[in-house]
C-alpha cells in the first residue's frame, strides 16, 4: 500500500497548481498527491484506484464547467466513502444561500477551504491537518498503545473498547482465537488467566482489570489523597469540565470526581455540528479531550473510577464519600453528574447488553457494523448523530421512533441530512419490543404501536438514546430533587417566594444552588436544564462565579 492520497479536482490550472504544489511541499513525505483539471477524468481516475489506493482527502471548486462541485463530491464519495469531501470556497462568499450551507447540511461536504489562502499556515495547512487528523480517526490505527484480548461480543470487551475509543488512546482488540491473540496470551503466561486481557506498550499487564487499575496505569489518580479543597466537581461531562476550567484558572484548589471517563453523554455524540466555533463540527470525544487538557493545565486534580455514594455536611465543609470508601472535603460543591440512558426494559434485550444492544452512540462499534443492518431508537439530536456516523458504514440504519417523527425533537440540519442519506430510515410509531440470537443479537421484534402488529427482521446491533434519568440517588433526603430525580436549584426551590424550610441562610438560594449551602448544580442534572452540549458549558462557567459569591459570605 501506498502513501494516502489528496486527490484535487479543478479546471481553474492555475490555482489547481498552486494548491497541488502548496500540498506537495507541506504533506508530500506522508501524502501523494493528484489533480485533474476535469470532473469526469477524475471520476474515471479514482473508479481505477486499487483497493490499497486510500484517498484521504477529495477536493473541488464550489462550481466547474462540466459540473457542480456538489455533485462532483457525492459521485466521488460513493467510489472512495472513506475520503473526507472538500469544497473549495471563495474568501468572502458569505451569502446565505451559498451551496456549501446546503451541502454541509445534508452531509454531502465534510469540510471546506477558502480561496484565495492567504497565508498557507494559517488558512490552508491548519485546516488540512484537521481534515486529515478527521480522517485518520476513521482508520484502524497503525499504532496500539494497549492490545485488548477478549471475546468479542462480551459486555467487558465493548465497555473497554469504548473507553479507550473516548480518551483516543489507540488500541487494539482480537479474539483469544486469533492469531495475535494467541501470541498476546501466550506473552502473559500466567497471567492471562481469565479475559480479558489488557497488554499495553508501556510494559504493565492486566487481566480483567477494574476501572480504576486501568486509571492508574493511565497516570490518573484512582484515591482521594485526604486534601481540603475549594470546589469538588462531581461529573467530567460538558458542564463539570467547564466548571473546573473556570475554577482552577481562578485559583480555586479543585477536583472533579468522575466514575468512567471524560465527556459524559457528549463525548458519545460522533459529531457535534451547532456548538459556538466549530463551523465544521467536532466529535463528542475530541470536544472532552481538549477540555480535560484544558483543566489538567490549569492544576486542577482528577479522581477517576470513583462513584459519589454520599453527602455530609460538617460545619463550614462539605464531604463526599466515594465508592472506594474514600472521602472527599471541599468547601463547596458542584454536582455535575448528568443523566444516563434511560433503559428499555425489554429481558430479551437488556440480556444482550454489550452483545449488539448499546446504550449511547458507541462510536467505538462503528467500524465493526460494515455492511451490517443497524437498529437507532431515539428521535433527540443524540440518536441522529449516531445514525448519521453509522451510515457511514452499515448497509442499513433504521431509526425507531415511537411518536411521528424526529422533527419535533430533533435539530432541523439532523432532519434534513438524515433525510438525503439513502442508508437511512425512519420508522414513525415503532418500538423494539424483542431481540433474538444466540450468543449476541441477530433479529429484532419491533412493534407498530398504531394497531398493535409485530414483525421480526435481522438486526446486528441496536443503539439505544431513548431519553435520560439523572444520577442523583445518592442525595436523597440530603439535597430536594423533582419527582423524576433532577435537582431543585435557585427559584424553583422558592414556595410562595419563601426557600424550604431547613434552609439556613437569610438570603434566598443563589440562582444555580441547592436546597444546601455551598452545594450548587451545573447540566443535565439540574431541573428544567436546557440538554444541549453549549448551555452545559454555560452553565459551568456561571456556577464557578456562584461559588466565589458563596466562598466571600464565609469571610464576612
Amino acid at each position: 500500500m501506498g502513501k494516502p492520497l489528496f486527490f484535487l479536482v479543478d479546471d481553474d490550472a492555475p490555482r489547481l497548481e498552486a494548491l497541488a504544489g502548496e500540498l506537495r511541499r507541506r504533506f508530500g513525505a506522508d501524502y501523494q498527491v493528484l489533480a485533474e483539471r476535469s470532473p469526469s477524468a477524475a471520476l474515471a481516475t479514482l473508479a481505477r484506484l486499487g483497493a490499497g489506493d486510500e484517498v484521504a482527502m477529495l477536493v473541488a471548486p464550489t462550481t466547474t464547467a462540466e459540473m457542480d462541485g456538489t455533485e462532483l463530491l457525492v459521485r466521488a464519495h460513493e467510489l472512495h466513502p472513506a475520503a473526507q469531501r472538500v469544497l473549495l470556497v471563495g474568501r468572502g462568499e458569505w451569502a446565505s444561500a451559498h451551496p456549501l450551507a446546503r451541502a454541509m447540511t445534508l452531509g454531502q461536504v465534510d469540510h471546506y477551504l477558502f480561496d484565495p489562502w492567504g497565508e498557507p499556515e494559517r488558512w490552508l495547512f491548519l485546516p488540512v491537518s484537521q481534515i486529515v487528523a478527521d480522517w485518520a480517526a476513521g482508520r484502524a490505527p497503525t499504532f496500539e498503545a494497549v492490545r485488548i484480548v477478549g471475546e468479542r461480543w462480551a459486555e467487558r470487551s465493548h465497555e473497554l473498547r469504548d473507553l479507550f475509543s473516548r480518551i483516543a488512546l489507540p488500541h487494539g482488540f482480537y479474539e483469544p482465537g486469533s492469531e495475535t491473540g494467541k501470541a498476546l496470551l501466550d506473552q502473559a503466561g500466567g497471567a492471562a488467566a481469565s479475559l480479558p486481557l489488557l497488554v499495553f506498550r508501556s510494559g504493565p499487564v492486566l487481566t480483567d482489570p477494574s476501572n480504576a487499575e486501568i486509571a492508574e496505569v493511565l497516570g490518573f489518580r484512582s484515591h482521594a489523597d485526604g486534601r481540603t479543597y475549594d470546589v469538588a466537581v462531581v461529573g467530567g461531562g460538558p458542564a463539570g469540565l467547564a466548571a473546573a476550567v473556570y475554577a482552577a484558572s481562578e485559583g480555586l484548589r479543585t477536583l472533579i470526581v468522575e466514575p468512567t471517563i471524560f465527556g459524559g453523554q457528549a463525548g458519545t455524540s460522533s459529531q457535534i455540528r451547532n456548538y459556538l466555533g466549530f463551523p465544521h463540527g467536532i466529535s463528542g470525544d475530541d470536544l472532552a479531550n481538549r477540555a480535560m487538557e484544558q483543566v489538567w493545565l490549569f492544576g486542577a486534580e482528577f479522581v477517576l473510577a470513583q462513584r459519589a455514594t454520599s453527602l455530609t455536611v460538617m460545619g463550614g465543609e462539605r464531604v463526599i464519600g466515594l465508592s472506594d470508601g474514600d472521602e472527599v472535603t471541599a468547601r463547596t460543591v458542584i454536582i455535575a453528574s448528568g443523566v444516563t440512558w434511560r433503559r428499555l426494559g425489554v429481558p430479551s434485550l437488556e440480556a444482550m447488553r454489550g452483545a449488539g444492544v448499546f446504550y449511547g452512540a458507541a462510536a467505538a462499534e462503528a467500524r465493526a457494523m460494515e455492511g451490517e443492518y443497524v437498529f437507532v431508537v431515539g428521535g433527540g439530536n443524540s440518536a441522529g448523530q449516531a445514525a448519521v456516523h453509522l451510515a457511514k458504514w452499515a448497509a442499513t440504519v433504521t431509526i425507531l421512533v415511537r411518536g411521528d417523527g424526529p422533527a419535533a425533537t430533533m435539530s432541523d440540519y439532523l432532519v434534513r441530512e438524515i433525510d438525503a442519506l439513502p442508508n437511512v430510515t425512519v420508522r414513525p410509531h415503532t418500538e423494539a419490543v424483542g431481540g433474538q440470537g444466540r450468543s449476541r443479537l441477530e433479529a429484532l421484534t419491533l412493534r407498530d404501536n398504531t394497531d398493535g402488529t409485530t414483525q421480526t427482521v435481522p438486526a446486528t446491533a441496536l443503539f439505544v438514546m431513548i431519553g435520560a434519568e439523572p444520577r442523583t440517588e445518592w442525595l436523597d433526603g440530603v439535597v430536594e430533587r423533582d419527582p423524576r430525580g433532577y435537582l431543585l436549584t435557585g427559584h424553583d426551590l422558592l414556595r410562595d417566594g419563601r426557600p424550604p424550610a431547613a434552609w439556613p441562610l437569610a438570603r434566598p438560594p443563589l440562582l444555580f444552588e441547592t436546597s444546601v449551602p455551598g452545594v450548587f448544580a451545573a447540566g443535565d442534572v439540574r431541573h428544567r436544564s436546557v440538554k444541549r452540549v453549549a448551555s452545559a458549558v454555560g452553565a459551568g462557567a456561571i456556577v464557578v462565579q456562584l461559588v466565589h459569591e458563596y466562598l466571600a459570605e464565609q469571610h464576612t
